[in-house]
């Protein structure tokens, strides 16, 4: 059963200034939760339908608070709540820069949360464990953001900060352009350290960032398509650049 401040706490949880003044955030769906519950990403509650909870054939080390379908309703964050909802602490991460010897990603005013947890998923998918984006990039830890990295959030470090002074602190590190006129990215050899610099959804990236980029690669086009989304740009560039 819950009570009033509680549901008044997790549902204020969609608000990105007390998440980060918390330092958690919210996930939901049996596939996601067992996900970070695999990862030991540390939790401080869960709340469930019994379906749910019977349905566990481990023992869980957290408490689970029982609870109605009509009672997830209430305080789940998406438009189809799922059996379960926790509240997870968010992981430290320790990189401040793109370090050397490794592949990091950077990305410039990534706005959609799916497109954003997509190109996290991505990069788990490719063992990016890296990633720095813009102030103006969408939250992480935005449910829909969350909800799309399947998982993944728990184990890519996502930074915010100014791309150009992250740029110019790599300096001799490689970065990689994604653009419109650039280089056919199958010329472009597999690479084992760098940056990969992805832009806005509709403008690209900013001419500052850009300017700062020692290489720019090209998805060759065959078809009439303006552009293409970023998420899927990212994957494209990861499986071939990798």
């Amino acid at each position: 059963m819950l009570i009033k401040s509680q549901v008044k706490y997790i549902q204020s949880l969609s608000h990105k200034k007390l998440r980060d003044s918390e330092g958690v955030f919210v996930a939901e769906g049996p596939k996601l939760i067992n996900e970070l519950l695999s990862a030991r990403l540390p939790v401080l509650q869960l709340y469930a339908v019994k379906e749910w909870i019977e349905g566990q054939h481990q023992q869980l080390a957290v408490a689970v608070t029982e609870i109605s379908a009509s009672e997830l309703e209430r305080i789940s964050l998406l438009q189809t709540p799922n059996q379960v909802l926790g509240i997870f602490k968010k992981p430290v991460f320790t990189a401040n820069r793109p370090e050397r010897n490794t592949l990091s990603l950077m990305l410039d005013t990534i706005q959609d949360p799916g497109n954003l947890g997509t190109i996290i998923r991505c990069a788990d998918w490719f063992g990016i464990s890296q990633i720095f984006c813009s102030p103006d990039c969408a939250d992480a830890y935005n449910p829909k953001v969350v909800q799309a990295t399947m998982g993944s959030i728990a184990r890519v470090q996502v930074a915010y900060g100014s791309l150009t002074e992250w740029l110019m602190q790599a300096k001799g590190l490689p970065a990689y352009a994604a653009v419109l006129n650039g280089t056919d990215l199958r010329q472009q050899p597999a690479i084992k350290e760098g940056i990969i610099i992805i832009g806005n959804e509709s403008k690209g990236i900013s001419a500052e960032v850009l300017a700062l980029c020692s290489n720019r690669i090209t998805i060759p086009r065959h078809g009439q398509a303006e552009s293409l989304n970023a998420a899927v740009a990212t994957g494209i560039i990861l499986s071939h650049i990798i």
